[in-house]
């Protein structure tokens, strides 16, 4: 029987939701996946058996903005080294006959050492977190990363686009629904407009929420704000909102909702997008990663002080048209290198 490792980073619940969704969809009997973090508690809460193995660091975020990105890449750069000491532990332990790393390139380093087929699912081919002597740190460490992306047996990238050598983009990979929206709705008693607000896996959301509170109240409507505050936040936020907490269904939620509110994380833009829900996408100013991804959605920092007219811009707008799920797509390329693998 092949045996399938999953390495995913920690760093947010992003490439958790998505490695459940493509364990999901490859309907695998035996699966172990190796996190850290809130990604064990989501994983456990969706019955899947979870290693925890990895301490990530955290981002410095004040005031919805990224701080002090040289020190965190330093930290990053030993938590690198410290993850490949233990990926080589469990892999040694393991002798898995895949590897699959949703951008823990630490494992992929060992798998490549070791020649064991590989694959890599990352939305970036490079970062951009720093500038001056920082950016030439940085440039080292991307050369090596873009080194084992030529190297995986395949990478997979979550986005439109045209495929080349071995990346494949399959668009964005979420989980099915199995559900009827009006179901959903009625099940967590959403009955009027309503709201959800996203706070991610991370404290990095307590910027967003503390403006969306304060935007919602000068908003005399009939709408309710649903909070989902995630594992890290168990802040009060008054009578007038409903804090759902840590959920293992945010998917569900977020195509019940008729407007989410998010930082601009790659996971919930592409549940919105694919469940057709209109929604407003903040990124974590200096992060160059939300940043892009809020571009693209028509959204920068500087929205976050304009909540209140967005609101009322979005709120009620007719339901997007669903994107394709590239779920399945992602699926069979896993199961194209298994197929090769096994007849080699």
């Amino acid at each position: 029987m092949t045996k399938i490792l999953f390495f995913c980073s920690p760093i947010g619940l992003g490439h958790a939701t998505r490695d459940l969704a493509i364990i999901n969809q490859l309907e695998l009997e035996s699966c172990k996946v190796v996190s850290g973090s809130s990604a064990i508690q989501f994983f456990e809460k969706n019955n899947i058996k979870a290693v925890d193995a990895y301490s990530p660091p955290n981002f410095e975020v004040q005031n919805g903005r990224l701080e002090k990105s040289l020190k965190w890449l330093w930290s990053y750069y030993k938590y690198y080294k410290k993850c490949k000491e233990v990926s080589e532990q469990i892999i040694s332990s393991e002798k898995p006959n895949l590897i699959i790393s949703d951008e823990d390139f630490a494992s992929i380093a060992v798998a490549q050492e070791r020649k064991i087929p590989n694959i890599v699912i990352t939305d970036i081919l490079e970062t951009k977190f720093t500038s001056g002597f920082g950016a030439m740190i940085e440039k080292k460490m991307n050369k090596t990363m873009q080194e084992m992306l030529q190297k995986a047996d395949r990478v997979i990238i979550p986005e439109s686009g045209m495929d080349k050598d071995n990346i494949v983009r399959t668009g964005p990979i979420v989980r099915k629904i199995q559900k009827k929206r009006e179901d959903i709705r009625e099940l967590l008693d959403f009955k009027k407009k309503t709201i959800v607000l996203c706070a991610g896996g991370t404290e990095a959301g307590k910027f967003l929420i503390k403006q969306t509170i304060d935007a919602m109240e000068k908003i005399e409507s009939d709408i309710d704000l649903v909070l989902v505050s995630g594992p890290k936040i168990n802040d009060e936020f008054g009578k007038d909102v409903r804090n759902l907490g840590f959920v293992e269904n945010l998917h569900e939620i977020i195509f019940a909702a008729d407007l989410v509110i998010s930082l601009a994380g790659k996971s919930t833009i592409d549940e919105s997008v694919v469940y057709g829900t209109p929604g407003i996408f903040i990124p974590i100013k200096n992060h160059f990663e939300q940043e892009d991804n809020a571009k693209e959605m028509g959204f920068n920092f500087e929205d976050i002080f304009d909540l209140e007219n967005l609101i009322r811009q979005n709120i009620n707008k007719d339901r997007n048209e669903q994107q394709q799920n590239g779920v399945d797509a992602a699926g069979m390329e896993i199961t194209k290198i298994l197929f090769e693998k096994n007849n080699d």
